[in-house]
């Protein structure tokens, strides 16, 4: 039975797998052996569900089954070691839907760190002119290109809002979803972005997706955006202005993202399509080659 169902799922294929057997051969033995070795890697990982404390009981993570947690050792693992995103990586770990692995094709994820730089005010959080915000990110976006294509990796540019920012006074969370451009693709990137303000930080959610998911990473939104909250004595409702530090920036600040620049995580969620789609052909080109066997193995074995 589960030799007939991989060959169903093989033909199921077929117009895929055809259209890339032709470049199966071009791959050399190197290749192939990397994205084996990818694949044990992606096999040892250690996914959860339930519920999670996150940084020493900082804050709850409620993970539901159709999605999974990789702790922040599995999660560069994904980060630098599969997605080929430069290392220093600074998470507490990554969310991705259940029903996929981080090497399938549609696959995205939801990167989770913490920035404690004190308690950020939200008293301008109605004042802000996005349109002005949004020139002077794709100006800061253009220096940090040159930086990246310095240090070899590819350019991106900030084409605007996929999804303007929104913030949610009474449950201290903003949103917004940025659209990037990487080196000379024609396919852009989406990031999403979700801040949980804290007594004394900030609890960082970017969603890494291609563009084209938006509205699959809009239908999870919400399911991540209750997923996780600061626990007693971390919430943004704990702070006491006489005893804690405040932050010296706004809601503004958080979503030019030159915090997260400054902590590590940026630049390297915005990798996500960088090596990616290498490997995603060398899969199909090794499912083609294994449904080829299995064929040929099922036409010249014994006959019932």
């Amino acid at each position: 039975m589960s030799r007939l169902v991989t060959t169903l799922s093989a033909l199921l294929l077929l117009p895929v797998l055809v259209g890339v057997a032709q470049e199966a051969d071009e791959y050399s033995a190197e290749e192939v052996q990397a994205y084996e070795a990818l694949q044990r890697t992606v096999d040892a990982l250690q996914p959860r569900t339930g519920t999670i404390v996150l940084a020493d009981g900082l804050a709850t993570l409620r993970v539901p089954d159709d999605f999974y947690f990789l702790d922040a050792a599995d999660a560069k693992t994904v980060l630098v070691d599969v997605w080929g995103n430069p290392p220093g990586q600074v998470v507490l770990g990554l969310l991705l839907p259940a029903r996929y692995s981080p090497l399938d094709y549609e696959s995205w994820a939801v990167t989770i760190a913490y920035i404690e730089d004190g308690h950020v005010s939200d008293d301008d959080a109605a004042e802000i002119d996005f349109t002005a915000l949004l020139r002077d990110m794709q100006a800061d976006m253009q220096e940090a290109s040159d930086a990246r294509v310095a240090d070899g990796y590819s350019p991106v540019e900030l084409l605007g809002w996929a999804e303007a920012p929104h913030y949610d006074a009474s449950a201290k969370k903003l949103y917004w979803a940025k659209e990037l451009r990487f080196g000379g693709t024609d396919e852009t990137t989406l990031n999403y972005e979700i801040r949980a303000l804290g007594r004394l930080g900030i609890l960082s959610f970017t969603f890494v997706a291609a563009t084209g998911q938006l509205e699959e990473v809009n239908a999870s939104r919400d399911a991540v955006l209750a997923m996780t909250e600061f626990n007693a004595g971390h919430r943004y409702t704990d702070f006491d202005p006489g005893v804690d530090k405040q932050a010296v920036y706004g809601i503004g600040a958080l979503i030019t993202g030159k915090l997260i620049v400054k902590a590590g995580v940026f630049a390297g969620m915005l990798e996500f399509l960088k090596k990616f789609g290498v490997y995603i052909l060398l899969a199909i080109a090794l499912m083609w080659r294994r449904f080829m066997r299995l064929f040929s193995s099922d036409k010249s074995g014994p006959q019932s």
